[in-house]
């Protein structure tokens, strides 16, 4: 029976990135494709895996991947909740719990990151976990760096630690509203999705840590405030443009949680034009295919 789920992993991750539009993961179709479908190397990529090992997965030579694999996998692929589940079935895993934070980005929401990515755009979990994002964010706030100890970047964690979510000079210098508001604003609605997701040991682990380690932070959850994030407008510095000012809207993916935050400036202004500079310099970094 092992043998056969082992079998069964390895024909569904070829079937399921064979039927992949590279225009849905924000890929130029081309002219020299074979097939349809995605490349291995191409799906490493997106997955944050080996080529080695997603040939290995593929020919059912690597038969025990992780949760973390599994979770990036499925995200890569844009499978379906019910895919999503039956990949950790087969993997010999359990289904991620509805208790949870959920971090597996729908189809239509990747489509919808792949067909905006000439914004800058990111997608983060419902505790402000950095999931994933468009070149223009980057090219705008820096590269998102991953904690020295593993996981993901995290928004809460680093206004509390002053732990960098991103690389480089880049940085928020203005907000309509003050940084203690915003920060205000954060812990309360952390409040609500820890009481949403009561076996989520991410969360647990996230309040336990800035608790102890930021006296802002406690006095914030221990006043009890329960609220939701909302949109604001925000001055970025940009070694490359300066200052650009932006609105920045919060958007929230039903059933999943997942917040889709925006960066936008009014068509012909000198914040669009700074932006249309830095998407130039975005596509000009990307490697060569």
């Amino acid at each position: 029976m092992q043998d056969a789920q082992h079998g069964d992993l390895a024909a569904l991750l070829r079937s399921w990135r064979d039927r992949l539009s590279p225009i849905d993961v924000g890929l130029p179709a081309g002219d020299s494709r074979r097939a349809s479908g995605l490349r291995r190397e191409e799906l490493a990529a997106l997955a944050g895996l080996s080529v080695d090992y997603v040939v290995r997965l593929e020919q059912g030579r690597a038969r025990r991947p992780s949760a973390q694999v599994a979770a990036s996998l499925a995200r890569a692929l844009q499978l379906s909740d019910t895919e999503r589940d039956h990949l950790f079935v087969v993997a010999g895993l359990l289904p991620p719990s509805p208790r949870e934070v959920p971090s597996h980005i729908p189809p239509g929401v990747q489509r919808l990151v792949a067909r905006l990515s000439e914004s800058p755009l990111a997608v983060f979990t419902a505790s402000w976990d950095l999931i994933t994002w468009s070149p223009l964010w980057a090219a705008l706030l820096g590269e998102p760096v991953r904690p020295a100890g593993g996981g993901r970047p995290n928004l809460i964690r680093s206004l509390f630690t002053g732990a960098a979510l991103h690389d480089g000079e880049a940085a928020i210098v203005s907000r309509s509203g003050s940084v203690d508001a915003f920060g205000a604003s954060l812990v309360a609605d952390l409040r609500r999705v820890h009481g949403q997701y009561p076996d989520d040991r991410g969360v647990d682990a996230l309040v336990t840590e800035l608790t102890a380690a930021n006296d802002t932070f406690r006095e914030l959850w221990q006043s009890g405030a329960v609220g939701e994030h909302q949109s604001e407008r925000k001055v970025v510095h940009s070694a490359l443009v300066g200052d650009v000012e932006l609105d920045c809207d919060v958007f929230s993916v039903a059933g999943t949680d997942l917040r889709i935050v925006a960066y936008t400036a009014a068509t012909g202004s000198e914040a669009a034009a700074k932006l249309d500079f830095l998407r130039v310099s975005a596509v000009a970094a990307l490697p060569v295919a």
